[in-house]
């Protein structure tokens, strides 16, 4: 791109010829095309470089006698230019100044010297290079009619152009008066105007005075008919906007003259509009009523209030609210089932539950059903899996996202007080189904917050209440609308941070995390067709083998749900389509050895058990929102006066629990096999790693209490025990939550044994049989069985080699699944 300012123009016109003429012009010259533009001798123009090959030019000549041939392209958007591809006709230019640019662009000021004729150019080197013929202006006959006139002619219309409002500076005008030269005349009058590149070019090619000044004459009469069709256009835009501003002043004295009269009303239209829709909707008899009685209301008001606007906002969510239009429900068993077994692979215990629910409604007309609320961490299907019952009930289906509203007018509408009032997002959610029977998801119902606008949790309550929803009271309407039609569904996180009142009217149903099984089964069903149908590729470009999918999952995604394992499928499809876009054929398999070229290093390092029995290090189960987890315990004895230290971020249950399991092994010293000496003696240090995440919970109990008395006793832990379990003071075991998640991490780190409470052992009922058949569960009440099973024999120092440990209590039997 090049700018041209006046003082560089004056300062060309004004320089001598006896100074160009000094200058020898080689036959041989780099050559800088240009793209845009077209530059004509005596002319000084700035001109941006920034293409290698064109910066190699510049320096070239610089180094040799600032000469360098300006040619203007054929085609603008070619970035390597050749010959064929440049006009025949340039014009040499000298290179007056240069200056380098942070960007690495550099900028040039040019003075055109004369035109020549590009005979041969050279392309294959660093820079293009052109042999040049210089072209010799035929000077015009003096005193010519034919140039006076022309001369003339361009000056009167130089003049004519900046009176129609053409950008031509004052001091280029004074120029343009003043200037004889006929060929100076025509360059300097054709470089003001703007032009496409072919008709610049077009005066650039004329060597001829008289001819290029003729072509000049003509430019100047088309752009002066483009400038004059421009003006009349301007002046009829601005007389248009006068007459709508003069119709709008007489429509305003109209309305106030038939204001003053009572006659014409231009809300008559609207109003009978709305009349009709009022009919139309059959709306229950209260609500149409205040319908009416606003609409009343409305007819009497003036359309200029501010309060009309709001009024006319109110009666179209009124009319557009769907009092009585509902969707027929898909009461077919076999093909519900059919569609939840088509979306989802699992799940057994959710889809049995949406199928009683389908069979209630086959056999009662109006069911007051329960809000089923699916618990479990993210990437499970929650929210898929309730598009899925509505697909499967032909219900349309509406998603409300709840994290972060705080705000109770978010549920239960604004007041009409003001001008951006608006329904809750409830009714809103019902506006946009279309029909007042919807499935509507309330997404992330864990994560609702609360401050001085109020708490959106306790406006819940009516809403997801089958007993009150029948009458939900929406502060912009007024009135109430019925939700019992309405289907409701939550999904959460944890149950923790929900409102007691509010978790008490849903039912619970966990959806734990996924089995390697069940995410191989998963991504072979559902996430690689997904993923191929979104990169554009089909079966036939792809084959991932069961060992490589196996390997995805275990060495690249942690976690309960899906979405790390669908993004890391989805990275190979990209790479797939690549290479089909590369015009690679074939089928592209992914195996196991050629796994790392499609996602390069394994991402996570399997939570492997520990490689050999260790003294004070235990290996616990821990529950996060996000599925399960390993925990290893580290407990160290040390010089010191009997304290307990505690670190790794824990919280005051977790500090509770150890404090209490440290009293047991106190009071149960000489039984344990510990020195009670060692109470006073020495220091124990409970770390748990990874202390840059919070942890809290009792279920560590029974982990803490084995890391304290390996760590005493001196006796080892065995590396291949997992466990968890809260602990009291007199070593009772009681059940934890989480059993299924936590399980299924035992399960990823390869641990043979895991201790569980008794009373827990109902929740194996939830876990599957197949992933577990090698792994053995005891069930234990009191911490000495987990002693008995967890702790190897005290390796004998010489000094006590005949003393025999105490007889420890047998654990409960266990059961391999």
């Amino acid at each position: 791109m090049a700018i041209t300012t006046n003082e560089e123009i004056i300062e060309s016109v004004e320089a001598t010829d006896a100074g160009e003429q000094q200058l020898q012009i080689p036959g041989e010259l780099p050559v800088l095309p240009l793209r845009d533009i077209v530059i004509y001798p005596f002319m000084i123009v700035p001109l941006f470089v920034s293409r290698e090959k064109s910066i190699r030019a510049v320096d070239e000549a610089l180094g040799e006698n600032r000469m360098i041939l300006l040619a203007s392209q054929k085609d603008l958007d070619k970035e390597e230019p050749i010959g064929e591809d440049l006009y025949e006709v340039g014009t040499v230019a000298v290179i007056m100044r240069m200056l380098k640019l942070p960007d690495g662009r550099i900028r040039i000021l040019v003075q055109g010297l004369a035109r020549a004729h590009l005979d041969t150019v050279e392309a294959g080197g660093e820079y293009l290079r052109a042999k040049l013929t210089v072209v010799q202006e035929a000077p015009a006959p003096e005193r010519s009619l034919e140039v006076e006139a022309l001369v003339r002619n361009v000056r009167a219309s130089m003049e004519k152009a900046a009176n129609l409002g053409k950008n031509i500076s004052p001091e280029v005008m004074a120029i343009i008066a003043n200037l004889d030269d006929a060929g100076r005349l025509a360059d300097l009058s054709a470089s003001n105007l703007e032009m496409k590149v072919e008709d610049a070019q077009s005066v650039l090619d004329i060597a001829d005075t008289t001819a290029r000044l003729r072509r000049v004459n003509e430019l100047l009469n088309k752009e002066i008919e483009v400038l004059t069709v421009q003006q009349e256009i301007n002046t009829q835009a601005r007389a248009d906007i006068d007459r709508s501003q003069r119709e709008f002043y007489l429509r305003q004295q109209l309305k106030a003259i038939q204001t003053e009269l009572g006659e014409g009303n231009e809300l008559a239209e609207e109003i009978a509009q709305f009349r009709e829709k009022i009919d139309a909707a059959k709306m229950p008899k209260p609500a149409e009523e205040e319908a009416y009685r606003q609409l009343k209301k409305l007819e009497r008001m003036h359309p200029d209030a501010a309060e009309t606007a709001t009024l006319r906002n109110w009666m179209e969510i009124m009319t557009d609210l769907p009092w009585s239009k509902s969707s027929t429900d898909n009461l077919d068993l076999i093909k519900a089932e059919r569609i939840l077994n088509e979306d989802h692979y699992g799940l057994e215990r959710v889809k049995e539950r949406i199928v009683e629910a389908l069979a209630v409604r086959k056999l009662k007309k109006k069911p007051k059903g329960p809000i089923l609320c699916l618990v479990g961490p993210p990437g499970v299907g929650k929210t898929s899996l309730g598009r899925s019952i509505a697909r499967a009930l032909d219900r349309k289906f509406v998603r409300l996202s709840l994290g972060g509203v705080h705000d109770e007018a978010e549920i239960r509408g604004h007041r009409r007080t003001y001008v951006g009032a608006m329904p809750g997002r409830i009714i809103q959610a019902i506006q946009q189904a279309g029909t007042n029977n919807p499935l509507i998801m309330l997404d992330e119902i864990d994560k609702v917050g609360a401050d001085f606008r109020g708490d959106p949790s306790s406006a819940l309550l009516e809403v997801l209440d089958p007993e009150q929803n029948n009458a939900f009271r929406d502060n912009y309407l007024g009135i109430t609308f019925d939700l019992s039609n309405v289907i409701f569904m939550t999904t959460a996180n944890v149950l923790d941070t929900i409102q007691p009142a509010l978790r008490d009217r849903m039912e619970v149903i966990r959806l734990a995390g996924y089995t390697e099984e069940e995410k191989l089964q998963i991504a072979r069903r559902h996430l690689m067709p997904k993923q191929m149908e979104e990169n554009g590729i089909t079966a036939r470009d792809l084959n991932i083998s069961k060992p490589a999918m196996t390997a995805i999952i275990q060495q690249y995604t942690q976690e309960a749900g899906l979405r790390q394992l669908e993004r890391e499928i989805g990275t190979i499809c990209r790479k797939v389509a690549r290479r089909l876009a590369e015009g690679h054929t074939g089928t592209a398999r992914v195996t196991l050895k050629n796994l790392h070229e499609f996602l390069r290093a394994p991402k996570i390092l399997p939570d492997e058990i520990l490689k050999k029995d260790q003294i004070g290090v235990a290996t616990g189960l821990a529950w996060t929102a996000v599925g399960g987890d390993v925990l290893f315990i580290e407990a160290l004895r040390m010089r010191g006066k009997g304290n307990l230290v505690l670190t790794g971020q824990l919280g005051e249950v977790m500090r509770e629990s150890a404090q209490a399991a440290f009293s047991y092994a106190k009071a149960r010293a000489k039984e344990l096999e510990i020195n009670e000496d060692d109470f006073n003696n020495y220091d124990l240090h409970i770390h748990i790693p990874e202390g840059a995440i919070p942890k809290d919970g009792p279920s560590a109990g029974i982990t803490l209490a084995t890391a304290m008395v390996s760590a005493l006793s001196q006796r080892p832990v065995r590396k291949d025990v997992a466990m968890t379990g809260e602990i009291t003071l007199r070593g009772n075991v009681l059940p934890v939550g989480g059993v299924k998640e936590k399980v299924l991490a035992a399960r990823r780190a390869r641990v043979n044994t895991i201790i569980l409470p008794q009373q827990n052992r109902r929740d194996l009922d939830e876990v599957p049989k197949e992933p577990f058949k090698d792994v053995r569960f005891v069930f234990v009440d009191d911490v000495r069985q987990v002693f008995r099973e967890a702790l190897k024999d005290k390796v004998i120092p010489p000094a006590s080699a005949g003393t025999r440990p105490a007889r420890m209590p047998q654990a409960a039997s266990g059961r391999s699944l």
